[in-house]
């Protein structure tokens, strides 16, 4: 309630000229709600719908299945190798992906001037087609006459069977994810190049080393572009389809072994080639939970590695 004997204004109502911006604000943002809506918040409550369903394609309906395709999941041991795989791929893929776009970015931010020629170089890579870039690694990959053996022999050392022998399939998929490794690096060599030069001419007046100056100034300081890049890369991981699929089974190669199956590859053939669509939504559902809890996680332990400008962690 105002105060006795204060004049009370009138609300002032919005200009001509906000009016006419706002509605150019709405309207430009309506595709990508409108976008959001249907290719992610519908798309997303019916296959929580067609989990607890078991869907016949031909006839387009679908009959109350309980929690029976979750119990199938539980039950069938394909599932739990191609979950094994995927999270061995994901942590070996993504602390590789972060070391080696870290030391680039440090190179790139020590080249000055020239960087810019590099910097469209290092990101390239990551605007070519996956399928362009599968039909390279095909070659290079290549146990007998590949590039990557061919190389290693000069040296003397006799290269693996990448695609065939069963310990090497995921080394070969991080292989080829670490060839689009430039987006990352541009990510980091923007936080780089916002560090004040003052806190390393202060540190190197007091005596400190370049290797204490990056752990201590340079680390320390990145860490919330490296925590980002963490999250968006696991989840990335955790979803890894395109790659395996392109490498090994590009001629629809059933006899693939299952140390080359994984988690995103097995929910496509459960969906398009038997038709299970019940069971690829649980699946989907159930990878969903795991990036949740898997991001849940590195959230709280962010709050101690972490450091923001601010001094808060």
């Amino acid at each position: 309630m105002p105060e006795p004997g204060r004049k009370v204004r009138p609300r002032r109502r919005p200009s001509r000229l906000r009016r006419s911006e706002a509605r150019a604000g709405y309207l430009f943002i309506a595709p990508w709600c409108i976008g959001l809506l249907i290719f992610t918040v519908i798309s997303m409550s019916w296959s929580l719908v067609l989990s607890f369903q078991h869907y016949d394609v031909a006839s387009g309906t679908g009959t109350p299945a309980g929690l029976d395709n979750y119990r199938l999941l539980a039950s069938d041991p394909t599932v739990g190798k191609s979950l094994g795989n995927t999270l061995f791929y994901a942590v070996l893929a993504v602390p590789l992906d972060i070391l080696l776009a870290l030391l680039l970015a440090c190179l790139l931010n020590g080249i000055g001037r020239g960087s810019g020629l590099f910097r469209t170089l290092f990101y390239l890579p990551k605007m070519t087609p996956t399928v362009a870039t599968a039909s390279v690694f095909l070659l290079l990959l290549n146990g007998n006459s590949g590039a990557i053996n061919t190389v290693l022999r000069l040296f003397g050392i006799n290269g693996p069977q990448w695609l065939a022998d069963p310990n090497w399939m995921k080394p070969s998929i991080v292989v080829m994810t670490l060839w689009s490794v430039g987006g990352s690096t541009i990510i980091l060599l923007a936080a780089l190049q916002n560090v004040p030069r003052e806190y390393y001419e202060a540190a190197a007046t007091d005596g400190a080393s370049p290797a204490q100056q990056f752990l201590r100034i340079t680390v320390p300081l990145v860490s919330p572009t490296l925590f980002f890049l963490t999250i968006v890369n696991t989840i990335a991981a955790l979803q890894v389809f395109d790659q395996s699929y392109l490498l090994f089974y590009r001629d629809g190669n059933a006899s693939v072994p299952d140390a080359a199956r994984f988690y995103g590859v097995y929910l496509y053939q459960q969906a398009f080639e038997q038709f299970n669509f019940g069971r690829a939504a649980a699946m989907a559902w159930l990878l969903f939970v795991i990036i949740l809890v898997i991001t849940a996680i590195q959230m709280r332990v962010s709050r101690r590695m972490v450091f923001y400008e601010g001094g808060d962690r």
